[in-house]
Protein backbone atom coordinates (compact mmCIF):
# COMPACT_ATOMS: atom_id res chain seq x y z
CA UNK A 1 0.00 0.00 0.00
CA UNK A 2 1.36 3.04 -1.20
CA UNK A 3 1.49 5.65 2.03
CA UNK A 4 1.09 9.46 1.13
CA UNK A 5 0.59 12.26 3.53
CA UNK A 6 -1.54 15.19 3.67
CA UNK A 7 0.87 18.01 4.68
CA UNK A 8 -0.24 21.58 5.83
CA UNK A 9 1.42 24.88 4.82
CA UNK A 10 1.50 26.35 8.36
CA UNK A 11 4.05 24.14 9.06
CA UNK A 12 6.02 25.36 6.30
CA UNK A 13 5.88 28.82 7.28
CA UNK A 14 6.48 27.71 10.87
CA UNK A 15 9.59 26.04 10.07
CA UNK A 16 10.88 29.05 8.14
CA UNK A 17 10.03 31.54 10.93
CA UNK A 18 8.21 33.73 8.55
CA UNK A 19 4.51 32.78 10.35
CA UNK A 20 3.09 33.23 13.42
CA UNK A 21 0.01 31.64 13.19
CA UNK A 22 -1.30 29.03 15.83
CA UNK A 23 -1.29 25.67 15.26
CA UNK A 24 -3.48 23.91 12.90
CA UNK A 25 -4.80 27.35 11.28
CA UNK A 26 -4.35 25.90 7.71
CA UNK A 27 -5.57 24.30 4.96
CA UNK A 28 -4.11 21.08 3.24
CA UNK A 29 -1.27 21.83 0.89
CA UNK A 30 0.74 19.02 -0.80
CA UNK A 31 2.18 15.62 -0.31
CA UNK A 32 5.04 14.04 0.14
CA UNK A 33 6.27 10.22 0.12
CA UNK A 34 6.73 8.40 3.44
CA UNK A 35 10.51 8.29 3.04
CA UNK A 36 10.39 11.92 2.98
CA UNK A 37 8.85 12.46 5.86
CA UNK A 38 11.71 10.45 8.39
CA UNK A 39 13.92 12.79 7.04
CA UNK A 40 12.90 15.62 8.00
CA UNK A 41 11.14 17.08 11.52
CA UNK A 42 9.61 19.40 10.01
CA UNK A 43 7.81 16.85 8.07
CA UNK A 44 7.23 14.34 10.72
CA UNK A 45 5.14 18.02 12.39
CA UNK A 46 3.24 18.20 9.33
CA UNK A 47 2.49 14.42 9.52
CA UNK A 48 1.30 14.52 13.31
CA UNK A 49 -0.92 17.82 12.05
CA UNK A 50 -2.82 15.10 10.09
CA UNK A 51 -3.92 12.93 13.17
CA UNK A 52 -4.89 16.09 14.67
CA UNK A 53 -6.92 17.18 11.79
CA UNK A 54 -8.98 14.02 11.65
CA UNK A 55 -10.30 14.22 15.15
CA UNK A 56 -13.80 14.18 15.11
CA UNK A 57 -15.56 17.49 15.94
CA UNK A 58 -19.27 18.54 14.90
CA UNK A 59 -18.18 22.39 13.62
CA UNK A 60 -17.04 20.84 10.74
CA UNK A 61 -19.34 19.01 8.90
CA UNK A 62 -21.80 21.00 10.72
CA UNK A 63 -23.99 18.21 12.72
CA UNK A 64 -24.16 17.68 16.58
CA UNK A 65 -24.31 14.28 18.27
CA UNK A 66 -27.15 16.22 20.46
CA UNK A 67 -29.39 15.38 17.65
CA UNK A 68 -28.92 11.66 18.70
CA UNK A 69 -30.35 12.20 22.45
CA UNK A 70 -32.91 14.81 24.34
CA UNK A 71 -30.83 17.87 23.29
CA UNK A 72 -31.70 18.74 20.24
CA UNK A 73 -33.09 17.85 16.44
CA UNK A 74 -31.90 17.11 13.45
CA UNK A 75 -33.93 19.25 10.98
CA UNK A 76 -33.97 15.99 8.26
CA UNK A 77 -35.11 13.54 10.75
CA UNK A 78 -32.83 11.16 9.80
CA UNK A 79 -30.29 11.66 12.75
CA UNK A 80 -32.88 12.59 15.50
CA UNK A 81 -35.79 10.05 14.80
CA UNK A 82 -34.19 6.71 13.84
CA UNK A 83 -31.27 6.70 15.72
CA UNK A 84 -33.54 7.59 18.79
CA UNK A 85 -35.22 4.47 17.61
CA UNK A 86 -32.32 2.28 17.78
CA UNK A 87 -33.13 1.31 14.05
CA UNK A 88 -29.15 0.25 13.97
CA UNK A 89 -28.04 -2.72 12.22
CA UNK A 90 -24.66 -4.21 11.51
CA UNK A 91 -25.60 -2.75 7.95
CA UNK A 92 -25.79 0.41 8.84
CA UNK A 93 -25.90 3.27 11.68
CA UNK A 94 -28.74 4.97 10.66
CA UNK A 95 -27.45 8.79 11.36
CA UNK A 96 -24.37 8.22 13.41
CA UNK A 97 -21.82 8.27 10.46
CA UNK A 98 -22.29 11.70 9.69
CA UNK A 99 -18.44 12.82 9.97
CA UNK A 100 -15.70 11.00 7.89
CA UNK A 101 -13.77 10.32 11.01
CA UNK A 102 -16.53 8.90 13.07
CA UNK A 103 -16.63 5.19 12.42
CA UNK A 104 -14.51 2.06 13.26
CA UNK A 105 -12.70 2.22 9.99
CA UNK A 106 -11.46 5.65 10.23
CA UNK A 107 -10.80 5.62 13.79
CA UNK A 108 -8.72 2.30 12.73
CA UNK A 109 -6.92 4.68 9.88
CA UNK A 110 -5.82 7.14 12.73
CA UNK A 111 -4.81 4.95 14.95
CA UNK A 112 -2.51 3.15 12.19
CA UNK A 113 -0.90 7.09 11.86
CA UNK A 114 -0.12 7.11 14.96
CA UNK A 115 1.41 3.47 14.96
CA UNK A 116 3.61 4.68 11.94
CA UNK A 117 4.63 7.55 14.04
CA UNK A 118 5.95 5.27 16.80
CA UNK A 119 8.23 2.70 14.37
CA UNK A 120 9.86 5.71 12.46
CA UNK A 121 10.72 8.14 15.35
CA UNK A 122 13.98 7.04 15.87
CA UNK A 123 15.16 7.25 12.75
CA UNK A 124 14.26 10.83 12.72
CA UNK A 125 17.11 13.18 12.17
CA UNK A 126 16.05 15.09 15.44
CA UNK A 127 18.72 18.15 16.82
CA UNK A 128 19.05 18.65 20.37
CA UNK A 129 16.36 21.38 21.34
CA UNK A 130 14.44 22.25 24.25
CA UNK A 131 11.40 24.38 23.60
CA UNK A 132 9.22 25.17 25.95
CA UNK A 133 10.70 22.70 28.30
CA UNK A 134 11.09 19.82 26.24
CA UNK A 135 12.76 18.39 23.30
CA UNK A 136 11.11 17.96 19.66
CA UNK A 137 11.19 14.19 20.05
CA UNK A 138 9.86 14.22 23.48
CA UNK A 139 6.85 16.53 22.63
CA UNK A 140 6.12 14.93 19.36
CA UNK A 141 6.06 11.36 21.07
CA UNK A 142 3.54 13.17 24.01
CA UNK A 143 1.19 14.13 20.94
CA UNK A 144 1.16 10.86 19.75
CA UNK A 145 0.61 8.97 22.65
CA UNK A 146 -2.19 11.25 23.51
CA UNK A 147 -3.97 11.34 19.90
CA UNK A 148 -4.02 7.65 20.09
CA UNK A 149 -5.40 7.39 23.41
CA UNK A 150 -7.99 10.52 22.52
CA UNK A 151 -9.09 8.06 19.87
CA UNK A 152 -9.24 4.61 21.85
CA UNK A 153 -11.47 6.44 23.97
CA UNK A 154 -13.84 7.31 21.40
CA UNK A 155 -13.91 4.30 20.10
CA UNK A 156 -14.45 1.97 23.47
CA UNK A 157 -17.13 4.56 24.14
CA UNK A 158 -19.28 3.15 21.43
CA UNK A 159 -18.07 -0.27 21.01
CA UNK A 160 -16.84 -1.40 24.11
CA UNK A 161 -13.82 -3.37 24.32
CA UNK A 162 -11.84 -2.92 20.89
CA UNK A 163 -9.01 -4.83 19.33
CA UNK A 164 -5.83 -2.81 20.81
CA UNK A 165 -2.90 -2.46 17.82
CA UNK A 166 -0.07 -0.74 18.24
CA UNK A 167 1.79 -2.08 15.27
CA UNK A 168 1.68 -1.49 11.78
CA UNK A 169 0.06 -4.11 9.63
CA UNK A 170 1.23 -4.31 5.60
CA UNK A 171 -0.51 -6.35 2.92
CA UNK A 172 1.97 -9.17 3.81
CA UNK A 173 0.50 -9.72 7.48
CA UNK A 174 -2.19 -11.10 9.45
CA UNK A 175 -5.12 -8.95 9.91
CA UNK A 176 -6.94 -11.12 12.26
CA UNK A 177 -7.44 -9.87 15.86
CA UNK A 178 -9.56 -10.39 18.83
CA UNK A 179 -11.33 -7.55 20.71
CA UNK A 180 -9.19 -6.70 24.27
CA UNK A 181 -11.60 -6.64 26.70
CA UNK A 182 -12.73 -3.68 28.55
CA UNK A 183 -10.41 -3.41 31.26
CA UNK A 184 -7.60 -3.57 29.12
CA UNK A 185 -8.76 -1.13 26.71
CA UNK A 186 -8.39 1.04 29.89
CA UNK A 187 -5.54 0.34 31.11
CA UNK A 188 -4.23 0.77 27.89
CA UNK A 189 -5.93 4.22 27.36
CA UNK A 190 -4.38 5.20 31.06
CA UNK A 191 -0.72 3.92 30.23
CA UNK A 192 -0.80 5.99 27.18
CA UNK A 193 -1.79 9.43 28.85
CA UNK A 194 0.50 8.29 31.52
CA UNK A 195 3.60 8.39 28.68
CA UNK A 196 1.97 11.82 27.35
CA UNK A 197 1.82 13.51 30.23
CA UNK A 198 5.54 12.73 31.19
CA UNK A 199 6.72 14.35 27.79
CA UNK A 200 4.54 17.33 26.74
CA UNK A 201 4.70 21.02 28.68
CA UNK A 202 2.49 22.38 30.48
CA UNK A 203 2.17 25.03 28.10
CA UNK A 204 2.78 25.66 24.45
CA UNK A 205 4.18 28.93 22.93
CA UNK A 206 4.47 30.11 19.25
CA UNK A 207 3.03 27.96 17.12
CA UNK A 208 2.86 25.05 19.21
CA UNK A 209 -0.24 26.64 20.60
CA UNK A 210 -3.16 23.87 20.11
CA UNK A 211 -1.19 21.17 20.63
CA UNK A 212 -1.92 18.33 23.13
CA UNK A 213 -0.41 19.68 26.88
CA UNK A 214 0.31 17.74 29.99
CA UNK A 215 -2.90 18.71 31.10
CA UNK A 216 -4.49 17.75 28.26
CA UNK A 217 -3.32 14.12 28.53
CA UNK A 218 -4.21 14.43 32.54
CA UNK A 219 -7.67 15.96 31.49
CA UNK A 220 -8.28 12.59 29.20
CA UNK A 221 -7.23 10.55 31.50
CA UNK A 222 -9.76 11.84 33.93
CA UNK A 223 -12.10 11.60 31.46
CA UNK A 224 -11.70 7.62 30.78
CA UNK A 225 -11.32 7.00 34.36
CA UNK A 226 -14.80 8.52 34.87
CA UNK A 227 -16.66 6.57 32.50
CA UNK A 228 -14.60 3.28 33.67
CA UNK A 229 -16.14 3.69 36.89
CA UNK A 230 -20.15 4.77 35.74
CA UNK A 231 -22.89 2.31 35.63
CA UNK A 232 -22.91 1.18 32.49
CA UNK A 233 -19.27 -0.90 32.90
CA UNK A 234 -19.98 -1.87 36.29
CA UNK A 235 -23.50 -3.69 36.38
CA UNK A 236 -25.17 -6.20 34.19
CA UNK A 237 -27.30 -4.92 31.59
CA UNK A 238 -26.95 -8.01 29.18
CA UNK A 239 -26.80 -11.42 31.58
CA UNK A 240 -27.00 -13.33 28.66
CA UNK A 241 -24.11 -11.88 26.33
CA UNK A 242 -21.25 -14.36 26.80
CA UNK A 243 -18.32 -12.31 26.45
CA UNK A 244 -19.09 -9.82 29.69
CA UNK A 245 -15.46 -8.82 29.82
CA UNK A 246 -15.61 -7.01 25.98
CA UNK A 247 -18.68 -4.70 27.78
CA UNK A 248 -18.06 -4.07 31.49
CA UNK A 249 -15.88 -4.86 34.53
CA UNK A 250 -16.25 -8.59 35.31
CA UNK A 251 -13.97 -7.92 38.84
CA UNK A 252 -12.30 -5.64 40.70
CA UNK A 253 -13.40 -2.63 43.03
CA UNK A 254 -15.48 0.01 42.14
CA UNK A 255 -14.86 2.09 44.95
CA UNK A 256 -10.98 2.45 43.54
CA UNK A 257 -12.44 3.25 40.37
CA UNK A 258 -14.02 6.14 41.41
CA UNK A 259 -11.04 6.97 43.47
CA UNK A 260 -8.78 7.04 40.78
CA UNK A 261 -11.50 9.23 38.52
CA UNK A 262 -11.18 11.66 41.96
CA UNK A 263 -7.52 11.79 41.78
CA UNK A 264 -6.81 12.07 38.29
CA UNK A 265 -9.18 15.03 38.01
CA UNK A 266 -8.18 16.54 41.14
CA UNK A 267 -4.30 16.64 39.36
CA UNK A 268 -5.15 18.25 36.43
CA UNK A 269 -6.78 20.71 39.62
CA UNK A 270 -3.64 20.81 41.16
CA UNK A 271 -1.52 21.64 37.98
CA UNK A 272 -2.63 25.79 38.65
CA UNK A 273 -2.70 26.02 34.98
CA UNK A 274 -6.45 26.48 34.30
CA UNK A 275 -9.35 28.29 35.50
CA UNK A 276 -13.32 29.27 35.13
CA UNK A 277 -13.20 32.05 32.53
CA UNK A 278 -14.78 35.21 34.49
CA UNK A 279 -15.24 32.63 37.00
CA UNK A 280 -16.25 35.53 40.05
CA UNK A 281 -18.30 37.91 37.41
CA UNK A 282 -19.61 40.86 39.40
CA UNK A 283 -23.27 42.22 39.97
CA UNK A 284 -23.15 44.01 37.55
CA UNK A 285 -21.74 41.45 35.04
CA UNK A 286 -23.70 40.87 31.61
CA UNK A 287 -23.42 36.94 32.99
CA UNK A 288 -24.87 35.70 29.57
CA UNK A 289 -22.27 37.69 27.50
CA UNK A 290 -19.74 36.17 29.52
CA UNK A 291 -20.78 32.88 28.98
CA UNK A 292 -21.27 33.01 25.16
CA UNK A 293 -17.62 34.36 24.99
CA UNK A 294 -16.94 30.88 26.12
CA UNK A 295 -17.39 29.60 22.97
CA UNK A 296 -16.68 31.99 21.06
CA UNK A 297 -13.33 33.68 22.04
CA UNK A 298 -10.42 32.32 19.94
CA UNK A 299 -8.53 31.34 23.28
CA UNK A 300 -9.71 31.31 27.11
CA UNK A 301 -7.80 30.37 30.10
CA UNK A 302 -10.37 27.38 30.40
CA UNK A 303 -9.30 25.46 27.34
CA UNK A 304 -7.43 22.40 28.07
CA UNK A 305 -7.51 20.88 24.30
CA UNK A 306 -8.96 22.50 21.48
CA UNK A 307 -8.91 23.13 17.75
CA UNK A 308 -8.34 26.42 16.30
CA UNK A 309 -9.89 26.79 12.85
CA UNK A 310 -9.21 29.77 10.02
CA UNK A 311 -12.29 30.94 7.48
CA UNK A 312 -10.99 29.39 4.97
CA UNK A 313 -10.48 26.01 6.19
CA UNK A 314 -13.88 26.93 8.28
CA UNK A 315 -17.22 25.21 9.37
CA UNK A 316 -20.23 24.82 8.27
CA UNK A 317 -21.73 24.91 11.55
CA UNK A 318 -22.81 28.43 11.18
CA UNK A 319 -24.95 27.23 7.51
CA UNK A 320 -26.49 24.14 9.14
CA UNK A 321 -27.62 25.82 12.68
CA UNK A 322 -28.26 29.46 12.11
CA UNK A 323 -32.39 30.34 11.54
CA UNK A 324 -34.13 29.97 8.27
CA UNK A 325 -34.94 33.38 8.72
CA UNK A 326 -31.50 34.39 8.47
CA UNK A 327 -31.31 31.77 5.49
CA UNK A 328 -29.53 29.16 7.79
CA UNK A 329 -30.81 25.61 7.58
CA UNK A 330 -31.86 25.27 11.07
CA UNK A 331 -30.59 21.79 12.10
CA UNK A 332 -29.35 21.28 15.62
CA UNK A 333 -32.56 22.74 16.77
CA UNK A 334 -32.45 22.34 20.91
CA UNK A 335 -35.79 20.50 22.02
CA UNK A 336 -37.61 21.56 24.30
CA UNK A 337 -36.77 19.42 26.71
CA UNK A 338 -33.46 20.58 27.14
CA UNK A 339 -34.68 23.97 27.08
CA UNK A 340 -36.95 22.70 30.13
CA UNK A 341 -33.44 22.01 31.87
CA UNK A 342 -32.46 24.75 32.27
CA UNK A 343 -33.64 26.24 35.73
CA UNK A 344 -35.10 29.65 37.47
CA UNK A 345 -32.51 32.01 38.07
CA UNK A 346 -33.56 31.35 41.59
CA UNK A 347 -32.08 27.61 41.53
CA UNK A 348 -35.60 25.98 41.22
CA UNK A 349 -36.76 23.81 38.50
CA UNK A 350 -38.48 25.60 35.98
CA UNK A 351 -42.08 23.99 35.49
CA UNK A 352 -45.06 24.27 32.97
CA UNK A 353 -46.60 23.98 36.27
CA UNK A 354 -46.28 26.82 37.73
CA UNK A 355 -48.11 29.68 36.69
CA UNK A 356 -45.79 31.99 36.73
CA UNK A 357 -43.20 30.51 35.14
CA UNK A 358 -45.42 28.99 32.68
CA UNK A 359 -47.06 32.56 31.27
CA UNK A 360 -42.86 33.81 30.49
CA UNK A 361 -41.12 30.61 30.24
CA UNK A 362 -37.93 32.24 29.14
CA UNK A 363 -37.87 35.14 31.67
CA UNK A 364 -35.63 34.50 34.94
CA UNK A 365 -34.02 31.45 33.87
CA UNK A 366 -30.41 30.32 33.95
CA UNK A 367 -28.20 32.80 32.42
CA UNK A 368 -26.73 29.42 30.29
CA UNK A 369 -29.80 29.31 28.85
CA UNK A 370 -29.85 32.83 27.19
CA UNK A 371 -26.35 31.71 25.95
CA UNK A 372 -27.17 28.62 24.66
CA UNK A 373 -30.69 29.16 23.17
CA UNK A 374 -32.08 31.06 20.32
CA UNK A 375 -35.87 31.20 21.33
CA UNK A 376 -38.19 33.40 20.24
CA UNK A 377 -38.06 37.13 20.97
CA UNK A 378 -34.59 36.47 21.51
CA UNK A 379 -31.94 39.11 20.01
CA UNK A 380 -29.76 38.22 17.28
CA UNK A 381 -28.02 39.87 14.04
CA UNK A 382 -29.19 41.73 12.03
CA UNK A 383 -31.63 40.37 9.03
CA UNK A 384 -30.31 40.18 5.57
CA UNK A 385 -32.19 42.48 3.59
CA UNK A 386 -35.08 40.57 2.49
CA UNK A 387 -36.02 39.93 5.99
CA UNK A 388 -35.36 43.27 6.74
CA UNK A 389 -38.93 44.50 6.68
CA UNK A 390 -40.03 41.94 8.31
CA UNK A 391 -38.36 42.26 11.24
CA UNK A 392 -36.74 45.56 12.18
CA UNK A 393 -35.74 44.87 15.70
CA UNK A 394 -33.63 41.71 14.94
CA UNK A 395 -35.42 39.11 17.20
CA UNK A 396 -36.26 36.04 16.72
CA UNK A 397 -39.37 34.84 15.61
CA UNK A 398 -40.64 31.74 16.09
CA UNK A 399 -44.05 32.19 16.87
CA UNK A 400 -47.60 33.29 14.58
CA UNK A 401 -49.85 36.39 15.29
CA UNK A 402 -53.38 36.03 15.09
CA UNK A 403 -54.35 39.07 13.45
CA UNK A 404 -57.44 40.70 12.25
CA UNK A 405 -58.08 41.22 8.57
CA UNK A 406 -60.72 44.42 8.26
CA UNK A 407 -61.22 44.21 4.33
CA UNK A 408 -62.09 40.54 4.76
CA UNK A 409 -63.76 40.18 8.05
CA UNK A 410 -61.72 37.51 9.23
CA UNK A 411 -58.62 36.54 11.39
CA UNK A 412 -55.72 35.93 9.52
CA UNK A 413 -52.48 34.00 10.57
CA UNK A 414 -48.92 35.20 10.17
CA UNK A 415 -45.90 33.37 10.95
CA UNK A 416 -42.49 34.58 12.38
CA UNK A 417 -39.85 34.61 9.98
CA UNK A 418 -37.85 31.80 11.82
CA UNK A 419 -40.79 29.08 11.26
CA UNK A 420 -41.39 26.53 8.51
CA UNK A 421 -43.87 28.53 7.07
CA UNK A 422 -41.65 31.43 6.71
CA UNK A 423 -42.02 33.99 3.45
CA UNK A 424 -38.24 33.73 4.02
CA UNK A 425 -37.15 29.67 3.51
CA UNK A 426 -40.56 27.55 4.41
CA UNK A 427 -38.52 24.72 3.66
CA UNK A 428 -35.79 25.02 5.88
CA UNK A 429 -36.33 25.85 9.60
CA UNK A 430 -36.59 24.43 13.18
CA UNK A 431 -39.48 21.87 13.91
CA UNK A 432 -39.11 23.01 17.76
CA UNK A 433 -39.45 26.50 18.26
CA UNK A 434 -35.72 27.09 19.06
CA UNK A 435 -32.41 27.50 17.40
CA UNK A 436 -28.78 27.06 18.88
CA UNK A 437 -26.79 30.05 19.69
CA UNK A 438 -23.61 28.20 21.51
CA UNK A 439 -20.98 27.92 19.03
CA UNK A 440 -22.62 29.94 16.39
CA UNK A 441 -20.94 33.42 15.38
CA UNK A 442 -23.77 36.18 14.95
CA UNK A 443 -20.45 38.56 13.47
CA UNK A 444 -20.98 35.88 10.38
CA UNK A 445 -23.12 36.09 7.61
CA UNK A 446 -23.38 31.98 7.48
CA UNK A 447 -25.43 32.22 4.76
CA UNK A 448 -22.16 33.35 2.37
CA UNK A 449 -19.51 33.11 4.98
CA UNK A 450 -18.03 29.99 6.97
CA UNK A 451 -17.27 30.58 10.77
CA UNK A 452 -13.88 30.10 12.35
CA UNK A 453 -14.68 29.12 15.81
CA UNK A 454 -12.77 27.61 18.17
CA UNK A 455 -13.80 23.69 19.41
CA UNK A 456 -13.45 23.04 22.84
CA UNK A 457 -12.34 19.13 23.06
CA UNK A 458 -11.84 19.49 26.91
CA UNK A 459 -12.12 22.35 28.93
CA UNK A 460 -11.98 22.67 32.75
CA UNK A 461 -15.84 23.10 33.80
CA UNK A 462 -15.50 19.80 32.29
CA UNK A 463 -12.50 18.66 34.50
CA UNK A 464 -14.59 20.10 37.73
CA UNK A 465 -17.95 18.51 36.91
CA UNK A 466 -15.72 15.14 37.02
CA UNK A 467 -14.18 15.50 40.39
CA UNK A 468 -17.31 16.25 41.70
CA UNK A 469 -19.19 13.35 40.20
CA UNK A 470 -17.19 11.32 41.68
CA UNK A 471 -16.84 12.57 45.09
CA UNK A 472 -20.60 12.54 45.36
CA UNK A 473 -20.21 8.75 44.66
CA UNK A 474 -17.53 8.46 47.14
CA UNK A 475 -19.62 9.56 49.78
CA UNK A 476 -17.44 13.51 49.75
CA UNK A 477 -20.49 15.65 49.33
CA UNK A 478 -19.27 18.82 50.79
CA UNK A 479 -16.01 18.35 48.51
CA UNK A 480 -18.50 17.32 45.65
CA UNK A 481 -20.88 20.88 46.75
CA UNK A 482 -18.04 23.22 46.27
CA UNK A 483 -16.64 22.64 42.97
CA UNK A 484 -20.11 22.42 41.48
CA UNK A 485 -20.95 25.94 42.95
CA UNK A 486 -17.86 27.19 41.38
CA UNK A 487 -19.32 26.56 38.54
CA UNK A 488 -22.55 28.04 39.76
CA UNK A 489 -21.16 30.96 40.33
CA UNK A 490 -19.52 31.63 37.16
CA UNK A 491 -23.28 31.13 35.84
CA UNK A 492 -24.44 33.64 38.12
CA UNK A 493 -26.44 30.65 40.04
CA UNK A 494 -27.21 29.62 43.77
CA UNK A 495 -25.20 27.26 45.37
CA UNK A 496 -26.35 23.96 45.39
CA UNK A 497 -27.03 22.60 49.07
CA UNK A 498 -28.77 18.99 48.57
CA UNK A 499 -27.61 15.60 50.04
CA UNK A 500 -28.13 12.38 48.71
CA UNK A 501 -30.28 11.27 45.86
CA UNK A 502 -30.88 14.53 45.04
CA UNK A 503 -27.64 15.65 44.84
CA UNK A 504 -27.04 12.96 42.32
CA UNK A 505 -29.71 14.70 40.07
CA UNK A 506 -28.66 18.15 40.97
CA UNK A 507 -25.70 17.20 39.50
CA UNK A 508 -26.73 15.82 36.54
CA UNK A 509 -28.70 18.57 35.37
CA UNK A 510 -26.08 20.59 35.92
CA UNK A 511 -23.36 18.83 33.85
CA UNK A 512 -26.88 18.76 31.12
CA UNK A 513 -26.45 22.66 30.89
CA UNK A 514 -23.52 23.46 31.51
CA UNK A 515 -22.15 21.33 28.58
CA UNK A 516 -25.07 21.25 26.27
CA UNK A 517 -24.22 20.45 22.46
CA UNK A 518 -20.52 19.67 23.60
CA UNK A 519 -20.87 16.47 22.41
CA UNK A 520 -21.08 14.99 25.99
CA UNK A 521 -24.67 13.84 26.86
CA UNK A 522 -24.67 11.20 24.18
CA UNK A 523 -22.07 9.27 26.33
CA UNK A 524 -23.45 10.29 30.20
CA UNK A 525 -26.72 8.80 29.16
CA UNK A 526 -24.80 5.93 28.43
CA UNK A 527 -22.11 5.89 31.03
CA UNK A 528 -25.07 6.17 33.37
CA UNK A 529 -27.05 3.34 31.91
CA UNK A 530 -30.22 5.60 31.58
CA UNK A 531 -31.70 5.12 28.13
CA UNK A 532 -34.88 4.16 29.08
CA UNK A 533 -35.33 7.18 31.11
CA UNK A 534 -34.10 9.35 28.68
CA UNK A 535 -35.27 7.67 25.05
CA UNK A 536 -38.74 6.50 26.65
CA UNK A 537 -40.10 9.76 25.73
CA UNK A 538 -42.54 11.88 23.72
CA UNK A 539 -40.36 14.72 23.03
CA UNK A 540 -41.63 18.28 23.28
CA UNK A 541 -41.35 21.38 21.23
CA UNK A 542 -42.69 24.97 21.13
CA UNK A 543 -46.04 26.08 20.04
CA UNK A 544 -45.97 29.85 19.91
CA UNK A 545 -49.02 31.76 19.45
CA UNK A 546 -49.79 35.91 20.22
CA UNK A 547 -53.72 35.45 20.06
CA UNK A 548 -56.05 38.01 18.63
CA UNK A 549 -57.79 40.21 21.48
CA UNK A 550 -61.21 40.66 21.78
CA UNK A 551 -61.31 43.69 20.03
CA UNK A 552 -59.22 42.56 17.04
CA UNK A 553 -55.99 44.16 18.07
CA UNK A 554 -53.14 40.84 18.44
CA UNK A 555 -51.70 40.58 21.89
CA UNK A 556 -47.86 41.92 22.18
CA UNK A 557 -46.92 38.88 24.26
CA UNK A 558 -47.31 35.71 23.37
CA UNK A 559 -48.99 32.31 24.73
CA UNK A 560 -46.25 29.80 24.57
CA UNK A 561 -46.77 25.88 25.01
CA UNK A 562 -44.35 22.88 25.20
CA UNK A 563 -46.25 20.15 22.71
CA UNK A 564 -45.99 16.41 22.00
CA UNK A 565 -43.56 15.91 18.81
CA UNK A 566 -41.61 12.89 18.11
CA UNK A 567 -42.01 9.74 19.99
CA UNK A 568 -38.60 8.31 20.87
CA UNK A 569 -38.38 4.61 21.65
CA UNK A 570 -35.20 2.48 23.63
CA UNK A 571 -33.76 -0.68 23.11
CA UNK A 572 -30.81 -1.74 25.51
CA UNK A 573 -28.76 -2.40 22.34
CA UNK A 574 -28.01 1.21 21.77
CA UNK A 575 -25.57 1.34 24.78
CA UNK A 576 -23.03 0.08 21.92
CA UNK A 577 -22.91 0.47 18.34
CA UNK A 578 -22.72 -2.36 16.16
CA UNK A 579 -19.74 -3.39 14.47
CA UNK A 580 -20.29 -2.98 10.80
CA UNK A 581 -20.76 -6.31 8.50
CA UNK A 582 -18.13 -5.28 6.88
CA UNK A 583 -15.47 -5.38 9.78
CA UNK A 584 -16.83 -9.00 10.57
CA UNK A 585 -16.31 -10.25 7.50
CA UNK A 586 -12.48 -8.71 7.50
CA UNK A 587 -11.65 -10.30 10.63
CA UNK A 588 -13.52 -13.47 11.48
CA UNK A 589 -11.96 -13.31 15.41
CA UNK A 590 -14.05 -9.77 16.15
CA UNK A 591 -17.38 -10.75 18.49
CA UNK A 592 -20.53 -8.75 17.79
CA UNK A 593 -21.97 -6.07 20.28
CA UNK A 594 -25.27 -7.82 21.95
CA UNK A 595 -28.08 -7.91 20.76
CA UNK A 596 -27.49 -6.94 17.32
Amino acid sequence: MKKRFILYAIFVSTLLGSCKQDFLDTDPATEFSDNTVWTDPALVGTFINQIYFRLDEPLTDGRFKANLVDEGHYRGNAASLNFNKSLMTPDGLMGWTVSRYRSWADMYKTIRFCNIFFSKVDEVPFIEDNVDGKSTKDRMSGEVHFLRAFTYHNLVSIYGGVPIITEVYGLEDEFLKERDTYAACVDFMVSELDKAAALLPEKHSGANQGRATKGAALALKARVLLYAASDLYNTTIFPGYEKQDLIRYTSGDRRARWTAAKDAAKAVIDLGVYSLYKGNPSASENIPQNLTEIFLNKSTEEDIFIKYFTTPMGQRAGLYTSPNGYHGWGTNAPLGDMVDAFEMKDGTPFSWSNAAAAADPYANRDPRFYSTILYNGAEWRIRPDDAKGLDPLNRIQTGRWEKWNASTNKMEVVYGVDTRKSTIEDWNGAYTGYYLRKYIDPNVDAQYVRQAVTWRFIRYAEVLLNYAEACIELGMEQEARTYLNMIRKRAGMPDITESGAALKAKYRNERRVELAFEEHRIFDVRRWAIGPEVYNITTKVADIVYPMNSDHTTATKPIVKHIDFEKYAWSNKAYFLPILRDEMNKNNLLIQNPEY
